[in-house]
């Protein structure tokens, strides 16, 4: 099967050049949206990422063009309108878990930079500066961590800072996995994990129950100067609101590897541009925030398993099977 690859960068070309020995892959950096679709006229698939927009508009353009299938190289589908594709005779298929550990992971990282200060103790070393001053940080072992989504990448952290010796709160209204409870996990209503936690880490799908799941009423319920993680989706905080929170130290700290607006920034060069999101900006000049580019997945690991689950799907539609994977509206109610 023909596939264009949007948004593809050297690594995707990589990962998938080892692992395709089937379909006939075509790339461009190019950012799928209603104006560039027509670059997909006479493909009968593509294969698009976490900020090519799959809106309504796109939709129909792309199936102008004849296209038939999409498959997501990422396991968020909030980017795609699931009922204008159905309506379109469009199928979609995502990757629905490539390494839980790669973002798991991540997110410790972060907290454990946040915490200790490392960016900025890098930072003065380079300088010579070699004071103590400003960097100190706590044990992590006897805190409480909120964990607000019990997947697989939240039962990965979740795990991770039990053996840190943290007490592990879980919020997750879909799952009571008995295997984190066994582990010593205590599942607890979101209001509970707030009020208790001294760090929060957002493990959620964005979904519209979600959307500014942490809020200005959601920080107020938090402890104060606690920290904030999120490696999921950039539309589960408001983050005027955040910025607020900020400002007034009720957040203590915050690590992002995810943005509400990033489809306009991340996976670009802009360090030659006026970058024009006053948000962002006023984020970056935090001392207690850590962000970086949507880089949680990025491992060899990861990279290997979302090739190799993208071509499995793309092997599914091209032989006309049922696609385990495939994504339909009913996806949006769970």
């Amino acid at each position: 099967m023909r596939v264009l690859f949007f948004s593809a960068r050297p690594y995707d070309r990589r990962s998938f050049a080892a692992a395709n020995g089937r379909h006939e892959l075509v790339f461009t950096e190019t950012r799928l949206s209603a104006q560039t679709a027509g670059l997909a006229a006479s493909y009968p698939a593509i294969c698009t990422f976490v900020n090519d927009r799959l809106d309504a508009e796109t939709l129909a353009a792309l199936a102008a063009g004849g296209l038939r299938y999409v498959a997501l190289r990422c396991a968020g589908f909030n980017q795609v309108d699931l009922r204008a594709a159905e309506r379109l005779g469009i199928e979609v298929a995502r990757v629905p878990a490539y390494s839980p550990y790669a973002v798991a992971e991540y997110a410790v990282g972060l907290l454990l930079t946040l915490n200790r200060k490392f960016h900025r103790a890098y930072n003065r070393v380079r300088e010579n500066n070699f004071l103590l001053d400003g960097l100190e940080g706590f044990d992590l072992h006897g805190k409480t961590v909120g964990v607000v989504g019990a997947g697989r990448i939240g039962a990965v952290f979740a795990n991770i800072m039990l053996g840190f010796g943290c007490r592990v709160l879980v919020h997750d209204p879909h799952s009571d996995d008995a295997a984190l409870r066994a582990a010593g996990a205590q599942f607890v209503g979101l209001d509970t994990l707030l009020a208790q936690a001294q760090i929060v880490s957002l493990h959620c799908p964005l979904t519209p129950e979600t959307h500014h799941l942490i809020d200005a009423a959601a920080l107020a319920r938090m402890q104060h100067g606690a920290m904030l993680i999120n490696t999921s989706r950039g539309g589960l905080l408001d983050t005027a609101a955040v910025v607020g929170a900020l400002k007034s130290g009720r957040l203590g700290a915050l690590g992002l590897d995810v943005y509400e607006q990033e489809g306009d920034l991340f996976f670009e060069d802009l360090s030659s541009t006026i970058v024009e999101d006053d948000v962002f900006q006023r984020l970056l000049t935090f001392p207690n925030v850590v962000v970086t580019g949507h880089q949680a997945f990025f491992t060899q690991e990861a990279l290997a398993a979302i090739a190799r689950t993208t071509l499995v799907n793309l092997d599914d539609f091209a032989a006309g099977r049922p696609c385990p994977n495939r994504l339909t509206a009913a996806a949006l109610l769970r």
